[in-house]
């Protein structure tokens, strides 16, 4: 399996959980935004500043698959796999993964779009910040 260029991990806790025991899928999304907002500190973009500048990446579509469910106290890892940029957006493919026994438990595809002061824009500043892992290779 081909290393993902980012990962983050992290730890359920207890009220993340439903009645079931399992972590409530809503909040997969969760672990998913921000280890893409890690992600972007990591390329030296800093979410808040962006949008203080009238830059704001905006997810415009999310695919979950849930392969494992996650149990309160996991200690787990949520990757960037890649990233690809189609058109006017970067696709964002993310894993998470359990870190005793490294099972997969979701996979993602998070569709983000640039808005530049409130409209649909190219997203000239994360080409150059995410040129180093695009799928193209801009």
């Amino acid at each position: 399996m081909k290393k993902a260029i980012f990962e983050y991990d992290m730890k359920v806790r207890d009220y993340e959980c439903d009645v079931q025991g399992h972590v409530n899928n809503a909040n997969y999304q969760h672990y998913f935004e921000a280890t893409r907002h890690e992600f972007l500190e990591s390329v030296g973009l800093n979410f808040y500043s962006l949008h203080q500048q009238g830059i704001d990446a905006v997810v415009s579509r999310v695919e979950i698959r849930y392969k494992q469910p996650l149990h309160g106290m996991d200690e787990f890892r949520c990757t960037v796999a890649r990233i690809e940029r189609v058109g006017l957006k970067y696709i964002f493919h993310q894993e998470i993964l359990r870190i005793k026994d490294e099972a997969l438990c979701a996979k993602a595809k998070i569709e983000v779009v640039c808005l530049v002061n409130g409209k649909l824009s190219r997203p000239d500043i994360f080409d150059e910040a995410f040129k180093m892992y695009d799928d193209r290779r801009l």
